[in-house]
Parts: C-alpha cells; structure tokens; sequence
C-alpha cells in the first residue's frame, strides 16, 4: 500500500513527455494520411519559443496563424519517405482532444507503399525526455515502434 502511495505521488512530481504518430496508407486514394498527438501544452511552449510570442493554442487569437504554426512545426520535424521518395505532407487542420492537440495531414500520389522511413523528433528540443510513438498502417498492417530522443528515425518494411 505504502508503495502504490509512494509510486503515484512520484508520478505527480515527474511528467512524462510522449507524442503519437498515426501514419496510414490508403492503396485506393494513393494517399498517406498522418495525424500527430502531443500534449497541447508542450506544443504550445515549442510555438511559443519559435514564433517568440506568446499563444493561446485553445483559443488562439488568429486561427490561421496557428495553422500556419503547427503546419509548419510539424513539417519541419515530421519527414516521411515512402519507397525512396519524400512524401510531401499537406496539412489538413488541428484539434484539441482533452490534454492533446491533434494535427492532421495528407501526402497525395503515393502510389506504393513497401518501405517507409520516418524522421520524427517532434518535440526532442523541448523536452530531452521525449518518447515518440509511431503507429504505420499498410493493407491492413499496422507496425509500432517508439523513439526516445535523440533517435529519430525509424523504418517499415511491407
């Protein structure tokens, strides 16, 4: 008992830094769909150090800034190459789901899908911590990995 009561007040005192990426091919589309899950919080200090303003990822007070902001973060530490090529990720929006913020994303004519290799360090200069879970889906398969930082680079074989 003293142990559980030890245990659950240590886990208060000592966060935890993850993200979740959903990576998913659509053979009938042609296209990769990605979405990315991170502690909204953790993502709205990385904003705020880069764009050196302070923001409100709940209620922002120019949407399209935000967009632009969390597109462009994403991009630049999110790189997906699928059978050699860079697939070019369009984003598609965000939204905000109890602690996390979700963004989404798309990469049109993707014609095949037997190995993709995934450049995630989403996060990695905020927290050294940083664990990045992956989760990629072909045909019905889904392969996981995880990264702890400062590994940032996984790959799939289909």
């Amino acid at each position: 008992m003293f142990q559980t009561l030890l245990f659950s007040c240590l886990l208060a005192f000592h966060p935890f830094y993850v993200s979740v990426t959903e990576i998913s091919y659509n053979s009938r589309a042609k296209t990769m769909e990605v979405s990315c899950k991170m502690f909204y919080d953790d993502l709205e200090k990385v904003l705020e150090k880069q764009s050196r303003q302070p923001l409100d990822i709940l209620k922002p007070k120019d949407k399209r800034q935000m967009d632009q902001l969390i597109g462009d973060y994403v991009r630049k530490h999110l790189e997906i190459t699928v059978d050699g090529k860079k697939a070019e990720l369009t984003y598609l929006g965000y939204e905000i789901q109890e602690d996390g913020a979700w963004s989404y994303f798309e990469a049109k004519q993707v014609n095949t899908a037997k190995k993709i290799t995934v450049m995630d360090n989403l996060l990695f200069e905020q927290h050294p911590e940083q664990i990045n879970m992956m989760h990629v889906t072909v045909s019905g398969l889904r392969k996981s990995t995880k990264l702890d930082n400062p590994e940032a680079i996984a790959n799939f074989s289909f």
